[in-house]
């Protein structure tokens, strides 16, 4: 799973954000040694993701807090149910509370979207794919939601992947050009994947041998169109326009991927609860 600085410096500031110099109320109410049992409570239907953070966030600066979970990332969970335990100091709960509530609820949610969105594609030979739409500087929680969500990763960033896009085109003449020019240049081979946005830019990519070809707020009967002309020469790619009512609508064209922004930059938030049970 992940380790090291990325992600200890999310939580560091998640802390930082919400805690700040101390949990001021707890402080006035709560003995420093006082101890109590808690429950993190579903309050929805849904994919869970995000239950590997809760160690290190309930850890976090020597907190004294111990946790069991009772489910796995990816579990399909209910209303109502309890998802985790924990026992510990009672002023370190409270505080990790809030922080560990907003990663769980943002990755679960990713996780519940991708998974609805796999489930309407379902009987389809075709890859739900995430995109570079996501929260800055957690990209790579959120990517790992949408695995636990059922889908596939797209790039990660503009260093692992060749995609030339619209804006490319402004500094070269022409796609043929531009697809002559990343390959004349090109030290390491890698799969080149170009966004189009009619049908004769996708004859134009056809005709120079990419990899993917990556069709841009097409209809669905352009696609269709599309895949009738691209013939298993190339993968093929929609964006643009997707939504759970028509998926399936595009699933059925024949494309060998659906690339969805707002499964990162969309979706609605999972709710949890942290409720205290018992304390001694």
């Amino acid at each position: 799973m992940f380790k090291g600085s990325p992600l200890d410096d999310l939580i560091r500031l998640a802390f930082e954000e919400d805690v700040g110099r101390e949990d001021i109320t707890s402080s006035l109410l709560i003995g420093p040694k006082q101890c109590a049992k808690a429950q993190i409570v579903s309050k929805g239907e849904g994919v869970l993701c995000g239950l590997f953070l809760l160690e290190k966030i309930f850890s976090w600066e020597n907190a004294k807090v111990i946790i069991k979970n009772r489910f796995e990332d990816g579990a399909k969970i209910k209303n109502s149910d309890e998802v985790v335990l924990l026992e510990g100091n009672l002023r370190d709960i409270l505080k990790a509370e809030r922080v560990a509530l907003n990663f769980l609820g943002r990755l679960s949610g990713i996780a519940t979207l991708t998974h609805q969105f796999v489930e309407a594609v379902k009987g389809c030979a075709v890859d739900i794919m995430d995109t570079r739409k996501t929260t800055p500087a957690f990209r790579f929680l959120e990517k790992y939601a949408v695995k636990i969500g059922g889908g596939k990763n797209h790039r990660f960033g503009l260093y692992d992947a060749i995609l030339i896009k619209e804006n490319h085109l402004i500094a070269t003449p022409g796609l043929k050009n531009a697809i002559h020019q990343v390959r004349s240049n090109l030290k390491t081979k890698m799969p080149i994947e170009v966004e189009v946005t009619t049908l004769k830019e996708v004859k134009e990519a056809l005709d120079a041998k990419v990899d993917i070809i990556l069709l841009d707020n097409f209809s669905t009967e352009n696609v269709k169109e599309a895949v009738l002309m691209i013939q298993k020469q190339a993968l093929v790619e929609v964006s643009g326009g997707v939504t759970l009512e028509n998926v399936k609508n595009y699933a059925q064209t024949g494309v060998d991927r659906i690339s969805i922004g707002a499964l990162t930059h969309s979706v609605t938030t999972f709710d949890f609860s942290l409720l205290v049970r018992k304390v001694d």
